[in-house]
């Protein structure tokens, strides 16, 4: 396996089990003995934490202020943590990333497609994920499980049919990115979940990759 750095996404909609998932992917890299951080989206740096407690907790967003938001938390998030990282040869773990922005903003707040690319390309740039696990879970399902836990943000208080058009938005991006974007059912019970996982992060292509 190559020393190269990599940069792994976490992708889900509300109840896939991401924290359990997140779990999963620390211990086979602790298994490599390759040094990594876990962050998070929105957040994952002081600056970009502020800007999450706005944007889950803040009544009667506008859509686009949500959008730009998430892009303003990225590029703190980008330019100070994860690009540094990976430079300094430590492996990255981010619980979501652009995809997101893509399915909640693009196809759940139904925003511009062509606008957000544009967002990405301005402050993302070449630094993408070498792998993104996307946990899909049935809507209904995801929610179950989300209402036996805390109080819920402003998004999880969505109807269904905005992550019914999430999970829409999660379909299209893998379509675009076979290669880079892998299917977990997450319907199925934790130990199936896991066990795709390892599958998926230990045959990855890229790993191999000079």
């Amino acid at each position: 396996m190559t020393t190269k750095a990599r940069f792994i996404t976490l992708e889900g909609s509300e109840g896939a089990g991401k924290t359990t998932a997140l779990n999963t992917i620390k211990n086979q890299l602790e298994q490599w003995q390759v040094p990594f951080i876990v962050t998070r989206e929105p957040g994952g740096e002081v600056t970009a934490e502020l800007i999450r407690d706005i944007l889950l907790h803040t009544e009667h967003l506008e859509a686009m202020t949500e959008l730009l938001l998430m892009f303003a938390a990225r590029n703190e998030h980008v330019k100070k943590v994860i690009r540094p990282s990976l430079d300094q040869g430590t492996w990255v773990v981010s619980d979501r990333f652009v995809d997101a922005s893509f399915a909640y903003q693009g196809f759940g707040r139904k925003l511009d497609l062509a606008l957000i690319k544009q967002l990405e390309q301005l402050t993302v740039g070449n630094t993408q994920p070498d792998l993104t696990l996307w946990l899909d879970v049935r809507p209904e399902i995801g929610l179950q499980r989300a209402s036996s836990r805390s109080e819920k943000d402003r998004i999880e208080q969505e109807n269904i049919d905005f992550f019914q058009r999430i999970r829409e938005g999660y379909l299209n991006r893998q379509a675009q990115h076979p290669k880079r974007i892998k299917t977990i059912d997450a319907n199925q019970s934790a130990q199936a979940v896991q066990e795709q996982i390892i599958n998926q992060i230990q045959a990855h292509e890229y790993w191999v990759k000079p």
